[in-house]
């Protein structure tokens, strides 16, 4: 599992990189970092199926912070991607910037709990 959740904190922080620099820029989110939030939204997708899996072997974890993390992070990017339909301004790249930042700590989170739930 932590492949996957590496390769979401890097994509994340790609994209957040990205968001930074249009900022910086005085740019608004443009679609291709909507499409970019959106693959990250299905890795996250397949990372709950994978979950989903692992808990039905028998591992443990406290499954209101695990899953509470998982699918606050899923509401991320599409709350993001609303605020960047609506406001067409570089405040949208900013909002994009935190809902990257966020879902890299979830992912930490959810790492540090499926680190403790591996038996």
């Amino acid at each position: 599992m932590p492949i996957v959740i590496l390769v979401l904190i890097a994509a994340s922080l790609v994209l957040a990189g990205w968001a930074g620099w249009r900022a910086a820029r005085n740019s608004p989110v443009i679609l291709r970092q909507l499409i970019a939030a959106g693959a990250i939204e299905a890795g996250i997708v397949m990372q709950m199926i994978v979950a989903a899996v692992w808990i039905a072997r028998g591992n443990e974890v406290d499954p209101v912070l695990f899953w509470g993390y998982l699918v606050t992070a899923l509401l991320v990017f599409p709350a993001a991607a609303v605020v960047a339909v609506v406001e067409r301004t570089r405040w949208s790249s900013v909002v994009l910037v935190a809902a990257c930042v966020t879902v890299v700590v979830m992912q930490v989170r959810v790492h540090q709990l499926w680190s403790v739930g591996i038996v």
